[in-house]
């Protein structure tokens, strides 16, 4: 899986080297991280245009559903992951915050994480 300048991201066959998936599209800046849900079923990219989004993948592989946008960072989000259970989003960003979501609903389910000075 990649994320691209291109604001795209794309889901690789490791043994052939073959995209997978369509692009996914849906970010107006440069995609800076991205990672796969452990039942991966979802993946969740973060990008500098300061959302998260949450693509849920069809059980046919050559497609992928529309993904939800999720805002709350003032500045570009650097890193994105998945809780090992697949219940959590945490996304960091240049804003010096972390922010925790509900993977399902997108709803924030802690304040605002600070303490970060760069």
């Amino acid at each position: 899986m990649s994320g691209s300048t291109d604001g795209t991201v794309r889901v690789w066959d490791a043994i052939s080297g073959y995209q997978s998936l369509r692009a996914l599209r849906g970010h107006d800046g440069e995609v800076m991280s991205v990672a796969f849900c452990p039942d991966g079923k979802r993946i969740v990219s973060g990008s500098q245009d300061a959302t998260i989004r949450v693509w849920a993948l069809c059980d046919r592989r050559e497609e992928a559903a529309e993904s939800s946008a999720w805002g709350g960072h003032k500045d570009m989000v650097t890193a994105v992951a998945f809780s090992p259970d697949g219940t959590r989003i945490v996304s960091g960003s240049i804003d010096t915050t972390l922010q925790v979501w509900d993977a399902m609903s997108g709803a924030e389910v802690l304040p605002v994480l600070q303490g970060h000075t760069a």
